[in-house]
């Protein structure tokens, strides 16, 4: 079993100017398309020619043999609103929980965060109109203050205790592209679960999987695709932007994961069967690689912080299903190293001009592995 992966892969470093792109705003989904498996479907073949289907096509898409494998992590209502105590004073204060440390503490940014100190209270909750009284709450403690706007935050509660009152408390997380421009609503609490959500402690969801249904799902089976799960919270920095010049001054926070023992001798059957391993979503791939080694899928647990650039040499993963990135984002810079820069580039360009809806809520991708490989 593969432990404590903490990987950013040592690869000749790119300007980051290298992946920008001009998207138009109105490009940016706000609500998910219903029924999901009706969003649109970019075909990227091994060639890199594109094609234009529905995502109800994936079964006629992918071949009898092939393994999807999907990611079951949970979001949870992870971002809170309260107000930061200190010698009488108070100022109102945010927290987007991050990365779990242990069954009372988490990682999370906050804003404002200059100003908060280690060792002061934080009273998470609802607050009455006065702004004053907080009448259903949740205390946390400063631990301990990080670089850029980062804490870490012990509560007053542990494990599901901790996890009964976020989901009271907290809002879930939508991304800061959709959060700017409405607020969050009960029907988000909905849309931005996938089918598969199980394993609770993500803060952002692995969106190539909103846009499966049971009804895709049993045609999927019925073509002889198989379903295999693995399990990735997704942090929120995500969405972070690239800040560094270079890809090689990018500092990824980890993320933790686990791929069981069955699951990867399953799928390292498929592979010997000749079938292929199509990951739903980089959050799937980047664990799966992380868990790859001389191109076979150990058992895994652990922190993963791998950083996948172009140059890299995929091990674990044939095909890939996706949404559509941010520009200067690492997961563009991922999808790039997968297809090519080039055939990506093509695609997005395509993608707009054809009027795709892009990010969490927008359409998806299928990219195959270039028939020439990886360099």
């Amino acid at each position: 079993m593969r432990v404590e992966a903490q990987v950013t892969e040592s690869l000749e470093p790119m300007r980051v100017d290298d992946f920008d792109f001009q998207l138009p705003p109105e490009r940016i989904a706000l609500r998910p398309v219903a029924p999901r498996d009706g969003a649109r479907l970019l075909h990227v073949d091994g060639a890199g020619a594109l094609s234009d289907h529905v995502f109800s096509d994936l079964a006629h898409l992918l071949r009898p043999g092939d393994a999807l494998v999907v990611n079951d992590t949970r979001v949870i209502s992870a971002r809170l609103a309260g107000i930061r105590v200190r010698e009488g004073n108070s100022a109102r204060i945010e927290a987007t929980l991050h990365q779990r440390v242990k069954g009372d503490v988490w990682k999370a940014f906050l804003k404002p965060a200059k100003k908060v100190r280690q060792g002061e209270r934080i009273r998470f909750g609802s607050e009455t109109e006065s702004g004053v009284c907080l009448l259903d709450h949740l205390d946390a403690m400063v631990e301990e203050t990080l670089p850029n706007g980062e804490a870490v935050l012990r509560f007053a509660f542990y494990g599901p205790v901790l996890d009964e009152a976020l989901e009271r408390i907290g809002s879930m997380p939508l991304p800061p592209y959709i959060a700017a421009r409405r607020p969050t609503d009960d029907a988000d609490r909905q849309d931005y679960q996938t089918l598969f959500a199980d394993e609770a402690g993500a803060v952002a969801a692995p969106t190539a999987g909103l846009h499966f249904t049971d009804d895709l799902i049993a045609r999927l089976a019925g073509h002889g695709v198989s379903l295999h799960r693995l399990t990735l919270h997704v942090g929120a920095g995500t969405f972070l932007p690239v800040k560094a010049e270079d890809t090689a001054d990018h500092y990824m926070h980890a993320e933790w994961g686990r791929i069981g023992a069955e699951t990867a001798a399953a799928l390292n059957a498929v592979r010997a069967k000749g079938g292929r391993i199509v990951a739903v979503g980089t959050t799937a791939l980047r664990l799966l690689e992380s868990a790859a080694h001389d191109g076979q899928i150990e058992a895994f647990a652990g922190d993963t912080a791998i950083f996948i650039t172009p140059g890299y040499r995929f091990q674990g993963v044939d095909a890939l299903i996706t949404n559509f990135h941010l520009p200067r984002s690492t997961l563009f810079m991922l999808v790039s190293a997968f297809a090519g820069l080039e055939t990506m580039q093509r695609a997005y360009a395509h993608a707009i001009a054809a009027h795709y809806r892009f990010y969490s809520y927008g359409d998806a991708c299928l990219l195959e592995k270039p028939s020439h490989g990886w360099p």
